[in-house]
């Protein structure tokens, strides 16, 4: 295949700009391409101003950057990209534009030029289907901002010739990005892979377990990831979001994975959308995200005698050691005493369904999520029932806070907060990997770069134990009865076989 020397980026947006940079940053010859003289314009102020201030840091040479603005061309007329080696397509996300752009593409290009499309969630064999060569043409999915989210999606349409791809994912390295590889599937690995903490921490709002904020909170601070799900929607804006997530959902065919909540249309109708609107899950002043005041844990009046369900071994191990530290008197034996606070550790369950199987006292029990080791969580989650009493949920927030770590405390959810959300981002990825999507390095790979994990979804049911995810899981879809939750065939197999869930 020839090598890849001048590229045209159709599209002088964000996006347009973005890949334009880093391919003439990489020593391309890059003409961008618009209808519009006013964007060619921005764009090249755009650039300038950016090459400009990237040389005054020190991130490159003034020659450098005066070198990357010579290799850059602004063209208004498709004609112009005839000789061009490769053609990134970055306009609008709407299939009836962008067949009849590619059908006139072909008749500009040579025979060896490549075509793909920086799409995000439309089919790549759609868009070849109208080209007289689907074989050259592909998907180079980038996120924005391009110079700085560093992985790309290739993605190989269904008669997309390997050798284009191939191609693509060494132009991909040598423009300082990290390339992942997928099939043509709907949301490709990161869209994809996504769907678990969005649509989830949508689900725990919609059943009034805790609110927005909270779910952040616990996300962010017990399971460690740099933002919560309504954090990270107010940032793309939620009419982007839900719109992913409306698409997503139907074109698996209403897979119940990937149900999207009413609480999005609602707010997309009513333009809360976020940061860009100044106002979302969020008040915003100026662009910047209001604080949300959490209220401290109560004093403790008296001695804090307490009595830790010995159901789940691995919870109660966590939560005794925990207590102690904390200064708590722990009972032992197998039963409470008779004015002891119960402590219930399930994994998937809620505090009701451990009540009733275990026979405990409804009043004196609370439930304490121990998926993630105490020693590197900020947060603590408390989980109460319909019957937990006001006295013994204070009781229980004023042990577990004593050391000044957060403790938020939630209503009967199966699987609480983090063990939910977290457990739905692996079963997602893990269902991503049985469908052959994608490797599973690949798919660790893309959703811990362009989404911004503490892990790869796959390396974190690793690290949590998958015995513990597909726990988790099984009996989220025993309480609620949602086949939304069912386990891939994948985590079962290799929690079954003792193997890795990167294990191909």
């Amino acid at each position: 295949m020839k090598a890849i020397q001048t590229v045209g980026v159709a599209g002088a947006g964000a996006m347009g700009r973005g890949i334009a940079q880093i391919a003439a940053q990489a020593g391309l010859r890059v003409k961008l391409f618009d209808t519009n003289p006013a964007a060619l314009n921005s764009a090249r102020d755009t650039l300038t101003n950016t090459w400009t201030m990237l040389a005054s840091k020190g991130k490159m040479t003034a020659e450098q950057a005066h070198e990357a603005l010579g290799r850059l061309y602004l063209i208004d007329e498709i004609k112009d990209l005839s000789d061009c080696d490769l053609i990134i397509e970055a306009i609008i996300e709407r299939l009836d534009v962008k067949q009849p752009f590619f059908k006139e593409l072909e008749s500009v290009v040579s025979a060896e030029c490549i075509l793909v499309s920086n799409t995000s969630s439309l089919s790549i064999t759609s868009i070849a289907a109208v080209c007289a060569h689907p074989e050259r043409v592909a998907g180079f999915h980038f996120f924005n901002p391009v110079p700085l989210m560093k992985v790309v999606e290739v993605i190989d349409g269904l008669r997309t010739d390997p050798a284009v791809g191939d191609a693509l994912m060494a132009l991909t390295v040598r423009m300082g990005h990290t390339p992942v590889r997928a099939k043509d599937m709907p949301g490709f690995i990161v869209n994809h892979a996504g769907r678990g903490m969005n649509t989830e921490g949508l689900r725990v709002v919609q059943e009034n377990v805790t609110d927005f904020s909270t779910v952040d909170g616990i996300m962010r601070e017990q399971a460690g990831f740099k933002m919560g799900p309504f954090e990270l929607m107010d940032l793309t804006g939620l009419d982007v979001s839900h719109a992913v997530m409306e698409s997503i959902y139907h074109q698996f065919y209403e897979e119940p994975r990937f149900k999207p909540s009413p609480i999005g249309t609602v707010r997309v109708a009513g333009g809360l959308y976020g940061r860009k609107s100044q106002g979302g899950f969020y008040a915003y002043v100026e662009g910047q995200k209001q604080p949300v005041i959490e209220a401290p844990a109560p004093a403790l009046n008296g001695p804090a005698k307490v009595w830790v369900s010995p159901a789940h071994h691995l919870g109660h191990a966590r939560a005794v050691e925990l207590l102690k530290r904390l200064g708590a008197q722990v009972q032992g034996g197998h039963a409470p005493d008779v004015d002891s606070l119960i402590v219930v550790t399930p994994f998937g369950e809620d505090v009701s369904t451990a009540v009733s199987k275990q026979k405990l006292d409804p009043a004196r029990t609370v439930g304490l999520d121990t998926l993630h080791d105490f020693e590197h969580s900020r947060r603590r989650t408390l989980m109460v029932s319909p019957a937990t009493h006001p006295e013994y949920l204070q009781k229980a927030h004023a042990i577990f806070g004593g050391d000044s770590v957060r403790v938020s405390i939630v209503r009967d959810s199966a699987g609480f907060v983090a063990q939910r959300i977290v457990a739905m981002i692996v079963n997602v990825a893990c269902d991503i990997a049985q469908q052959n999507i994608a490797t599973p390095e690949d798919i660790d790979r893309a959703v811990n770069l362009g989404l911004g994990y503490p892990k790869g979804p796959l390396g974190l049911g690793d690290a949590l134990g998958a015995e513990n995810i597909l726990d988790i899981l099984r009996n989220m879809q025993s309480v609620t009865g949602d086949p939304r939750y069912r386990p891939s065939l994948w985590l079962q197999r290799r929690v079954q076989l003792g193997m890795s869930l990167l294990s191909a």
